[in-house]
């Protein structure tokens, strides 16, 4: 079992920043390839940036290329999702979700059902 708790959501005008953490608890952490997912009202869940258990290999949606960064610190449990550069369609809630079937270390993954635990979400609200 792994449990996330997201936090660093708010409001924020466009143009500015913000880092969304996810504390994961369990000691299979090290094992779970990471991802950054979010859902805007009325819309589908979609991909925002992946890491894989080894944080060698990113991947990121069309959305966060070039804006937002993720990374991870295995010996803390965290990710991290630093966002630059935000838009007012930015906003939504953002989820940290674990994907723990990847045992080959620089493997991740886009798809949502490929993800086992999924946080409760945090807002992020971008003002224009």
């Amino acid at each position: 079992q792994v449990q996330l708790v997201e936090s660093g959501g708010g409001l924020v005008q466009a143009g500015g920043s913000l880092r969304l953490s996810c504390a994961a608890s369990g000691d299979t952490f090290s094992r779970c390839a990471m991802g950054w997912f979010r859902q805007a009202p009325g819309k589908e869940r979609e991909f925002v940036a992946g890491i894989s258990r080894s944080g060698i290999t990113t991947k990121y949606g069309n959305s966060a290329k070039g804006r937002f960064t993720i990374s991870r610190d295995n010996a803390k449990n965290m990710v991290y999702l630093q966002m630059d550069s935000l838009k007012p369609e930015d906003t939504a809630v953002y989820y940290c979700a674990a994907d723990r079937s990847k045992f080959n270390p620089i493997v991740v993954t886009t798809t949502i059902s490929e993800y086992d635990y999924w946080g409760q979400g945090t807002q992020v609200t971008v003002s224009s």
